[in-house]
């Protein structure tokens, strides 16, 4: 099992470490619930995520539920009954070791923002630049 949580620690999670996809979302949604260019998420049956805390839900579309943390606004888990019934997305920015569950595809690439494609090219620091 992997385990995850919100920034404040009011919300924590487990879930299975077997997904049926992993990958980085680019569609506008994601991106303005986020604050990011691009979310990364991973899909589990939503009766094997084990949720302790309450999140907040926001109904972000006529199907699509995004749920968060209230206390620190934190996204976590994303649900659509009509189009993934019976799923849930997990945010694995917010798993404990976010490395455990790499990507494995981009989606909603039609609305990718322009400049991601150069992004693997800018100048990389490993904490802030001096000067």
């Amino acid at each position: 099992m992997l385990t995850g949580r919100c920034h404040c620690g009011a919300i924590s999670y487990a879930m299975p470490s077997e997904v049926v996809h992993s990958a980085l979302c680019h569609c506008t949604d994601c991106r303005r619930h986020a604050g990011a260019p691009m979310v990364a998420w991973a899909m589990v049956p939503a009766q094997s995520l084990q949720v302790t805390g309450t999140p907040t839900t926001y109904r972000s579309s006529e199907h699509g539920r995004r749920l968060f943390c209230g206390a620190c606004g934190t996204g976590l888990f994303y649900v659509n009954e009509h189009t993934l019934p019976g799923m849930i997305d997990v945010q694995t920015g917010t798993l404990d070791e976010p490395a455990a569950l790499p990507p494995t595809a981009h989606i909603q690439t039609a609305e990718r923002l322009a400049w991601m494609a150069a992004a693997k090219d800018l100048p990389s620091f490993a904490r802030f630049p001096e000067g």
